[in-house]
């Protein structure tokens, strides 16, 4: 059976795989096939409804990521009582949570507005700003996925 510990550890990692996946699909798969195949009209809907569904799983992520990591902090005695991996893990999970939030609130609303209209220009300038801080976090969470596999002795 498995113990409480374990089960949060399960839900951390499997959200952490969906998020992280998630970016490495949609930025070096998705876009890239969609630029190369698609014209801007039909492109710009595709990545923006895209991205609608992938924003319902990230944000299930972060939620569970954040539960499940305090939830695994203090079962392992508190802040305290964490290794340096910790503290690290916390502040990239902290920082990718509030660029997350950012694209959510900023940028991908633009985008979705300007597909709407067929502003394709403005669709392509909300769309790039998404890739940008896509390609933050996701550097952000390999380097957090690095720390939590390697740091163990910090």
């Amino acid at each position: 059976m498995p113990t409480p510990a374990s089960l949060l550890l399960f839900v951390h990692l499997a959200a952490a795989i969906v998020w992280v996946g998630g970016m490495v699909f949609a930025h070096f798969v998705l876009r890239p096939a969609a630029v190369a195949t698609l014209d801007p009209p039909q492109r710009l809907p595709l990545m923006a409804a895209a991205l609608s569904r992938f924003f319902v799983w990230v944000t299930v992520a972060v939620v569970a990521i954040l539960l499940t990591g305090f939830g695994l902090i203090a079962a392992m005695g508190g802040f305290g009582a964490a290794g340096a991996n910790v503290h690290a893990m916390t502040g990239a999970g902290i920082a990718m949570a509030v660029i997350f939030a950012g694209i959510r609130l900023g940028p991908y609303p633009r985008l979705v507005a300007a597909v709407a209209v067929r502003d394709w220009p403005a669709g392509a300038a909300a769309l790039g700003t998404v890739r940008r801080w896509v390609a933050i976090n996701l550097v952000l969470g390999t380097l957090t996925v690095a720390v939590a596999t390697l740091g163990r002795g910090l």
